[in-house]
Formats: structure tokens, sequence, C-alpha cells
């Protein structure tokens, strides 16, 4: 089969080229991938400062859309043929990837591979941190940092579907795409005051719950714009990785600071996951009410192009690469 393998130049230019197929484990199934979709973890593992967990491919790609050709033993309830998407610890940019079943989700008949791909990693991202570590409520304020992003984008929609008011930060030109998503108002990144907006839209209250893939140099803004007992979760560190925190205030606002990530968590933790996401999530995208952002397609050989674009932060919503048969 062929996959797209990073070369050892200066550049860690993308190749598609020949490589060992995968063979699945009795508890895995064999994909054909139809498409896959773009996430900066790619872009910085092709440059070594994010190696994929032990046991994982080597090869870039964290999301898969594509036809189950191969059960494993093991695997009951998918058959050949099936229509599947699904997170991966790795493996995605090639034309066929193994995956435990357990961590599968049938693709409706209303999405196409090229849309469902686009769907994993975002969906997994923003349920397990808004409604698993943060505990996010109906009626509770929620603040979505890099709004326009794949994962931005995803949980605007998913926190206006479940009940939860949503405000969304980015840049000038992505902000009314985020109101057409659900966002109740959104804030420039670059000129507005977020936490003032915030503050006043909630009387002073501030929200409950902010995702937050920027890191240390918004800490003491988002601190400030949390409600008593507020939640931040911060899942990357564009921004930054070290900054001065007010214990006092953590303390006496009783707030709570999670760092999560989700590629090294264990199959048994994302399978289970996986169930919460197909009886609560699932039915919003069957029915349409949920849907992955797509900027732009590209070919699986235009993998260098697809990079350049996103690491531009030009981009709204998800890259999505598509594979040959």
């Amino acid at each position: 089969m062929k996959a797209i393998v990073v070369g050892q130049d200066q550049r860690h230019s993308l190749r598609w080229q020949e490589v060992p197929q995968p063979v699945p484990a009795p508890d895995e199934v064999l994909i054909n991938t139809r498409a896959t979709a773009v996430n900066r973890a790619d872009l910085l593992q092709r440059r070594g400062r994010y190696a994929p967990p032990p046991g994982a491919s080597e090869v870039l790609g964290l999301e898969v859309a594509g036809e189950v050709v191969q059960c494993g033993e093991q695997v009951s309830g998918w058959s050949v043929g099936d229509r599947v998407c699904a997170l991966l610890a790795g493996g995605g940019y090639a034309q066929y990837v193994v995956c435990p079943a357990d961590l599968l989700l049938r693709v409706p008949g209303n999405l196409s591979f090229a849309e469902a791909a686009a769907l994993p990693e975002a969906l997994y991202t923003s349920y397990l941190n808004l409604y698993v570590e943060a505990r996010l409520r109906p009626g509770e304020h929620a603040l979505i940092h890099a709004g326009a992003s794949g994962i931005g984008t995803v949980a605007i929609q998913l926190c206006a579907a479940l009940g939860s008011p949503v405000y969304a930060t980015a840049s000038a030109g992505k902000l009314p795409r985020l109101l057409q998503l659900g966002a109740t108002a959104v804030f420039d990144r670059e000129q507005a005051d977020f936490v003032a907006g915030v503050q006043a839209l909630t009387e002073g209250r501030g929200v409950d719950v902010i995702l937050d893939p920027v890191g240390a140099s918004y800490l003491a803004r988002n601190l400030t714009a949390l409600n008593i007992g507020g939640r931040l979760v911060v899942i990357g560190l564009l921004g930054g990785a070290k900054a001065e925190l007010p214990l006092g205030e953590v303390l006496t606002r009783r707030l709570r600071i999670i760092g999560s990530v989700l590629r090294g968590r264990s199959v048994a933790e994302k399978a289970e996951l996986t169930r919460e996401l197909e009886r609560r999530v699932w039915p919003l995208v069957a029915s349409g009410k949920l849907r992955a952002v797509i900027d732009r397609v590209f070919s699986i050989t235009e993998a260098e192009a697809a990079h350049s674009l996103l690491q531009s932060n030009e981009t709204t919503g998800k890259l999505v690469l598509t594979v040959p048969r």
C-alpha cells in the first residue's frame, strides 16, 4: 500500500510512497481509507515534536473514514463493506489503516467520507473536555477559544445543541461563520476584550467553562473570565507553556484548571467515550444538526499543501485529504 512518509531532509518533506500494509489484530478491523483529515498534531509530529504513543503507527493521521475490508477473529457487530469512521492514535495518511473495533462509528447515509473523516478528532476532543473533564451542564455558559478551528467549530455546535450559551474568540473575518454555527456572541481575538465581553453578557458572573488551546498567554484573562467554581480546560500551548498562576484567586473563587490530552489515552478510555458519543451525540450527526465544517478538500498527494495552509492560520474548520481507492 501507499502512505505519506516524512522525509529526513531539513524540511521534513512529505512523500506518498510504498510501505508495508498493516495487519489487524484479533480485536481490530482493517479499513480501506477513503478520507482522513489534517490536525495540528500532524504538524508537530512531522518535525519530531509529538511522538505517537507506544505501539501506534508512525504514519501521520489521527482520524479516518472508509470501508471495512477485514475483521479480526474476535470482532463482532461489524462486517466487510461497513462504512465507518474512527479516531486513531496514528496511521490515517495511508491507503489502509487498522483500528480497534471498539472505536468505530458507523457513517450515516447523509455523510460523505470526507465529511465523516473531519469529525472524529474534533468531536472526541470537544465532548471529552467540555462534558467529561469540565462537566458542562445545560444552562451553563461556555467560552471556546480558537473558535474557527476544527475543534472550535464542532465545540460551538455541541454547546448550542446541548443547551449551553456559548461564546467564542477568533480573528475578525471568521466571526460571522461562528454566529451561524450557534455562538451566542463572538470576540475578535486581536481587538476585543473577551473578559469584558463575557462579563457583560453574563451580568458579571463570567462563564462556567473555558476550552483553551492557547495556554500561557491567555491564563490570567481566562481566570478572570470564569464564574465562581469555573473550570478552565487547557488542551494546547499555542500561546506558550509557562505563566504565573495567582493561587489566591484559584482558591477563593474555587476555580479548577484541567490539563487534558486525548491521543495517549488507553483504548478502553476511548472505547467508553465512543459509546457515550454514539448515544448522546451521534444522533445529532445523523440528523444533520451537527456537521463538520470543511474549509478545503485535498488529495492525499497534496498533503504538503494542506499542511502549509493549516500552518497559515487562515482556515475555518477542517482540511480533509481524500485517498484514492
